[in-house]
């Protein structure tokens, strides 16, 4: 079983869209659309949502569900569908964007992560690349962190490779989530072309084609295996060959 991720939208449509495209990042992972009214209309639904809830809940197997809402009334309506769900503890709201937030948490929920971890990694899309806003404590642009102090240099790589891509479309949305999906659960810290490795809207974002060059830097116990694990995914052209 996995954790279980649930859409919150005002709109159907949206609902069933999102989780049409994490599906095809995380195929073993339940989503489940909670969007419109109960006939249908743009808004949200305490029954529909409930009802979802609960779907995910049973089918998780007791791993959790993970919820992600659009706007405004669909965070009240989830909210209170947690309150009535028969395990409110093993419902976790996740504050993240809905698209960018899901395809994240779907990916760390494919990677075996827990509940929380995989609320995390929807709500950590907020920072960096996407939300423009340091985490705190760390390096700015410049290498000085927050309170103006410079940064040390950072260690060498206990592995490093550059691997070329084959694949006809670059590095897209299905491969950005290999890549992630992969690195998730090795012991190691890893950058491919200077973004974070297991994050999948920072490897969409280096908007590199065929031809183009992957540098991948890892630190830690399984540095080794997971460039090992980056240079075998270009070299079968992400099964897209």
């Amino acid at each position: 079983m996995t954790v279980g991720i649930v859409v919150v939208s005002h709109s159907s449509k949206i609902a069933e869209g999102a989780v049409e495209l994490a599906a095809q990042m995380a195929p073993d992972v339940g989503l489940v659309a909670a969007g419109g009214t109960d006939d249908d209309r743009i808004g949200t639904s305490l029954e529909r949502v409930l009802a979802a809830v609960e779907q995910s809940l049973v089918d998780s197997g007791g791993d959790g569900v993970v919820v992600l809402t659009d706007l405004g009334s669909a965070v009240m309506t989830a909210e209170s569908a947690a309150e009535f769900a028969s395990d409110p503890d093993a419902v976790h709201l996740a504050d993240a964007p809905l698209v960018e937030g899901l395809v994240a948490a779907a990916v760390a929920a494919q990677g075996g992560a827990g509940a929380e971890e995989v609320r995390q990694a929807a709500e950590a899309i907020g920072f960096g690349a996407h939300g423009s806003v340091p985490r705190p404590g760390t390096a700015d642009e410049h290498g000085v962190d927050e309170h103006g102090v410079d940064e040390p240099d950072v260690d060498e790589p206990d592995a490093s490779g550059d691997f070329r891509l084959i694949n006809p479309l670059g590095m897209h949305a299905r491969p950005a989530a290999k890549i992630a999906g992969g690195l998730a659960g090795l012991d190691a810290d890893v950058t491919v072309n200077g973004v974070d490795g297991v994050s999948v809207m920072s490897l969409m974002s280096l908007g590199v084609g065929k031809g183009s060059s992957l540098h991948v830097e890892a630190r830690g116990k399984d540095a080794l295996k997971a460039v090992g694990y980056v240079e075998q995914l270009v070299a079968d052209g992400f099964g897209e060959l």
